[in-house]
């Protein structure tokens, strides 16, 4: 899943996009209003993290214009307590509200929450699970099986997983797949993508007699149902 995150505050910017992306999401960053509402009506997210007192335009107002075009859900987060900023903020569309100061285990608990409560911009609803064949996978708890088994992934393979299953039947290169689950610019000296689909291969494939992820060669991988 992914997750924007819009502070001024650089180094708990960077504390948030740290700890989210330990949690297994993949994070982008802005710093102010104006490339926060770029980014939130030009892109895809699962969830926005917003800042209320934010430069160029505070948090309140790229709420407002958020609301006349997507449902993402939004996290708010501000310095200030008081009742008429919360009341403002969750009425103008906000879906929760938290505090500053905050600790992370708290944050992330609101966004779990908020992710199973569902929303989302994708189709005006954002999916729960995602299918093919046997294999299930929970968004919401992170969680996927195939004919009724745990699946035991890390943060990365099921980050993987995901992306392979919502682009199924598309050959994805190795320059895709590290930008979208590493959140890095492809190094060709790098096998990370390989190490990381033997992997969760060896997990979700070598166990059962149909495979669902394939190797393109020269183009790289897709995840679809073949008849042998």
């Amino acid at each position: 899943m992914k997750i924007l995150v819009v502070e001024d505050e650089v180094r708990l910017a960077e504390y948030l996009k740290k700890g989210l992306s330990e949690s297994g999401y993949v994070v982008d960053l802005a710093h102010d209003g104006i490339d926060g509402l770029h980014f939130a009506v030009e892109g895809t997210y699962d969830l926005i993290v917003l800042d209320v007192m934010l430069p160029g335009r505070d948090g309140f107002e790229v709420l407002a214009e958020l609301r006349k075009q997507r449902r993402t859900p939004v996290l708010m987060l501000t310095a200030r307590d008081a009742v008429e900023d919360k009341v403002k903020g969750l009425t103008g569309g906000a879906d929760d509200y938290l505090v500053k100061p905050f600790s992370f285990s708290e944050l992330a608990a609101r966004v779990q929450a908020l992710l199973r409560r569902g929303g989302g911009d994708r189709d005006g609803q954002m999916p729960t699970s995602l299918r093919m064949a046997d294999l299930e996978v929970d968004l919401a708890r992170r969680k996927a099986t195939r004919a009724g088994k745990r699946l035991e992934l890390t943060p990365k393979e099921f980050n993987l997983l995901v992306l392979l299953l919502r682009r199924r039947g598309v050959v994805l290169s190795r320059t895709v797949m590290a930008e979208q689950v590493w959140d890095i610019n492809f190094d060709s000296d790098t096998n990370v993508v390989e190490v990381a689909v033997r992997r969760l291969r060896a997990k979700l494939d070598e166990p059962f007699e149909v495979k669902l992820i394939h190797t393109v060669r020269g183009m790289g991988y897709v995840m679809e149902e073949r008849q042998e």
